[in-house]
């Protein structure tokens, strides 16, 4: 495993740390090394950028989602033949589930993966008060190594030589570099965050021309130097990446622009634990694959493209079918959505979607629910019994408004309490909270199991 590992953390989010991020990996890139993303927390669209630059798959590491072991079982099938590792860490480097301590923060994860943390500094408006924000983060925990800075947003030469000045003066770490207040290298935003990587289409003009600018201004020399760690030697006694079994099931996955969002994780688990995965796309009117014995329908934004999925009539009736015949179906966030009888958007235009669940969608311009989640299932649950406990995470900006009563998928618990969520049947599980699976591995096992039921069902065999 490289022994260049670097955590890219921030004062806060907006600081600019995945601009900075994605900079760095195509400066790296154009330099001539093989750089690995990673992403802290639960986030599905930076880490769609990070691969989007380096050419290979970024992760997610969570350090509330799941132990060490298995943070350190990712981070090194992860990097596995990089020459350096960059984590982009998410929201300020001491952020997490819990303003009392570091669990599920930047800082947990740099801790757990001994890696050197670079702090990027918004210095827009600042001179030598960036020292007072620098040294406020040195002195907070003596546990997260910060070995450097990177000042975004300056105005001038002259403004980042007073900004890295008072820097090194009171904090005694190198300032290795600057971005300016130029227009055209922000990710562009809308209402729903960040867009995602797979809707812009070519990057590599985008990505270059990052790159050259952070080899203009930021000493990647001094990054490489900072960036050398110990080796970790960890490795974790059964890791989730090594096959344990042939293919015994077929589970047909939706994949496109509008169904993205998946942790690598958990397909990964589901193919060592006995699937085949099969690829669809929903919003191309794709029609099922044949002989599958098993549904996945993802997360991402398909409130981005009702108007097109609402056309769709084909996959539309397809899944309607499926259901009726028994698919053992799991569905999580924007699949969720997917299912529903409508989706309505903000501005008040309603567009049909599949129609099984009953209950229509209403989309609105401020974040509905955030967080991570706990979750319990239910005796009805065939994934998720009442007895077991999974983790992952909700984030959307609609609610659901069901026509009639029916039994709950799960129980979620979060920093607000506990509340219900989702739809189940005999054979489909929905909901808005998105799973890790590494979380709760009995559930991908079940899951196998009630697709080999179906397959007998059926009269396949895989």
């Amino acid at each position: 495993m490289t022994e260049r590992r670097l955590v890219i953390a921030g004062t806060g989010s907006g600081v600019g740390k995945t601009t900075v991020t994605i900079g760095l990996m195509s400066a790296l890139k154009q330099r001539g090394f093989v750089v690995q993303g990673f992403k802290c927390g639960p986030d599905y669209i930076d880490p769609s950028y990070h691969t989007a630059v380096t050419k290979r798959i970024s992760r997610n590491l969570d350090s509330w989602m799941f132990g060490e072991e298995t943070v350190l079982d990712i981070f090194n099938h992860g990097s596995e033949g990089a020459d350096i590792s960059i984590m982009e860490g998410v929201m300020g480097l001491y952020d997490g589930r819990d303003p009392t301590n570091d669990k599920g923060s930047t800082a947990e994860i740099s801790v757990m993966t001994k890696s050197p943390v670079l702090l990027v500094v918004n210095c827009a408006s600042v001179a030598r008060s960036a020292a007072a924000i620098v040294k406020g983060f040195q002195t907070l925990s003596s546990e997260p190594n910060i070995v450097g800075i990177i000042a975004n947003r300056v105005g001038s030469d002259r403004h980042f030589e007073i900004v890295k000045t008072a820097i090194e003066q009171e904090c005694r770490i190198p300032v290795i570099g600057y971005l300016k207040r130029e227009q055209g290298i922000e990710i562009p935003e809308r209402s729903l965050g960040l867009v995602p990587s797979i809707e812009r289409g070519d990057l590599d003009p985008f990505f270059k021309r990052l790159g050259q600018l952070v080899l203009e201004t930021i000493d990647v020399d001094k990054l490489l130097e900072i960036s050398l760690a110990q080796p970790l030697n960890v490795k974790k006694a059964t890791s989730f990446f090594e096959s344990k079994k042939e293919p015994i099931v077929r589970i047909a996955v939706a994949k496109d622009a509008a169904f993205n969002s998946y942790y690598i994780e958990n397909l990964e688990i589901l193919e060592s634990t006995g699937a085949e995965l099969v690829y669809f796309s929903p919003l191309a009117d794709e029609t099922l694959p044949d002989n599958i014995d098993g549904l996945y329908i993802g997360g991402g934004l398909p409130e981005e493209f009702v108007s097109s999925l609402s056309q769709n009539e084909a996959i539309k009736q397809a899944l309607r079918v499926a259901f009726e015949e028994g698919v053992p179906t799991f569905a999580e966030g924007g699949g969720f959505m997917y299912l529903t009888h409508s989706v309505e958007t903000a501005a008040e235009e309603t567009f049909d979607m599949v129609g099984y669940i009953p209950g229509n969608i209403k989309m609105h311009t401020t974040l509905q629910a955030i967080g991570y989640r706990e979750i319990s299932g239910h005796q009805d649950n065939f994934l998720l019994n009442e007895h077991q406990k999974a983790r992952g995470h909700e984030f959307h900006y609609s609610t659901f408004r069901p026509v009639e009563s029916f039994q709950h998928a799960y129980e979620t618990t979060g920093m607000r309490g506990t509340k219900t969520d989702g739809y189940v049947t005999d054979n489909v599980v929905a909901g808005y909270t998105q799973f890790h699976f590494a979380t709760c591995v009995g559930m991908v096992e079940k899951w196998i199991e009630v697709c080999l039921t179906y397959q007998k069902i059926r009269g396949g065999t895989q």
